[in-house]
């Protein structure tokens, strides 16, 4: 029965996509760089690791959505379905806010309750992590990895005066 419910939610977003990206990120731009470049990349960076990223999991960047693959470096999340969902809810712990999220989000734990402890973990990940899902990471592919991920991973501490 699941696999009926995870095929209905593939088809809902293969035709929500396009429009996700032609309505929700039209002064978005595609990077500049393909799957193949990002392996050239110094191999403890994060476009390196973003390209190595692709090879294992067999993807390809889909244009002006990169970034959404960053996050799942960034965050350590998987790409199953009910990772994608909890993904959507990390992002709005995260700050980030916008129709196909909540579409994703709602739609998602309907369809997927039984992972509804794991998109409230995913959520308080997202409030616990300092803000990223505002960010162009293309210009940070040359960054080492781990030090980003260590960077986004601590909430900043408030400095009292």
């Amino acid at each position: 029965m699941k696999k009926l419910r995870v095929k209905f939610l593939l088809f809902i977003y293969n035709k929500t996509q396009k429009l996700y990206r032609t309505y929700f990120k039209k002064k978005k731009r595609q990077w500049q760089f393909n799957e193949k470049q990002l392996l050239e990349f110094h191999k403890d960076s994060l476009g390196r690791k973003l390209g190595e990223f692709y090879k294992k999991h067999g993807f390809s960047m889909i244009p002006k959505m990169e970034n959404h693959d960053v996050h799942h470096l960034i965050t350590g999340m998987g790409t199953q379905f009910e990772e994608e969902i909890a993904i959507q809810y990390l992002l709005l712990g995260n700050g980030k806010l916008n129709a196909h999220l909540l579409a994703a989000i709602v739609l998602g734990t309907i369809i997927l309750p039984e992972y509804t402890g794991m998109y409230i973990k995913a959520y308080r990940k997202g409030q616990n992590m300092r803000a990223f899902h505002h960010l162009d990471f293309e210009e940070l592919l040359w960054q080492n990895f781990e030090h980003l991920q260590d960077f986004f991973r601590q909430k900043e501490t408030p400095v009292l005066y």
